[in-house]
């Protein structure tokens, strides 16, 4: 999965943000539950990357919001 940038996340409406946004914390609670049960995560990057996605996000829809 590559990193969405800023600007591509501007271009979302509101409900594209939510529905991205929420699918993102989904897959960080999956991965972060298999790397908790001792599993290793097929890509030792990704809970990172996941994590300043939904950051990115986040940041957005404050911005939108003012």
């Amino acid at each position: 999965m590559e990193e969405m940038k800023a600007s591509t996340i501007r271009k979302m409406s509101k409900e594209e943000m939510h529905k991205k946004f929420s699918d993102l914390k989904e897959e960080l609670m999956r991965e972060r539950g298999i790397s908790a049960m001792g599993g290793a995560p097929p890509s030792p990057g990704k809970i990172e990357s996941l994590r300043r996605q939904i950051a990115r996000i986040e940041t957005v829809i404050r911005e939108s919001e003012k």
